[in-house]
């Protein structure tokens, strides 16, 4: 059996809390309320040497396909949310961010209205208030009618405010040429 000396092992500790000093592992409570949404979107301060140009203009598609789970907010949806209370919070004006949202797959059930989803007995839908947040904030919201079709969700089920498009791939290629970037 090797051992290690003990000076070795003191020069590894010094060298192992040197290197970690500056680390910040707060977790989950790092993240508070933005000032844009508060009541979704938490964020967390980031120090940055990077600053964020004055005048920023963000043009973005967050597209989704996946539902949250049930009786919670989509965390999809919520990331628009995070979106903006992060970049108001550093120095970009709300009115320079302009976000769309193209909905489709299991997600379609999530942007129903809350008659649409008592009637099919899917229980409550917890993102009618997070969808309200994000259309008062200007974001355009999609729904892929191909995976309306899918899913038996007619226009009149939608929460309103919410768009029917021919499809997710029409939403995406329409607003891509409007100027859009995809959100990854």
């Amino acid at each position: 059996m090797k051992f290690i000396d003990l000076a070795k092992a003191k020069y590894l500790v010094a060298v192992v809390l040197m290197c970690t000093a500056g680390s910040s592992f707060a977790g989950s409570e790092a993240f508070k309320p933005g000032t844009q949404i508060k009541e979704f979107g938490k964020i967390a301060s980031v120090d940055t040497a990077v600053a964020i140009p004055k005048n920023t203009k963000f043009k973005i598609v967050f597209d989704v396909a996946t539902t949250g789970d049930a009786g919670t907010v989509n965390r999809k949806f919520d990331s628009l949310a995070r979106f903006i209370n992060m970049h108001v919070a550093n120095g970009v004006k709300p009115e320079n961010i302009d976000l769309a949202l193209v909905v489709h797959g299991k997600a379609t059930l999530d942007v129903q209205n809350a008659a649409a989803v008592e009637a099919k007995q899917l229980g409550e839908n917890k993102n009618i208030p997070l969808l309200q947040s994000l259309l008062d904030n200007n974001v355009k919201i999609y729904l892929c009618g191909q995976s309306a079709a899918f899913y038996d969700v007619k226009t009149a089920d939608l929460y309103p405010g919410v768009d029917m498009a021919l499809s997710a791939m029409t939403a995406n290629a329409l607003l891509q040429q409007q100027g859009y970037t995809l959100n990854p």
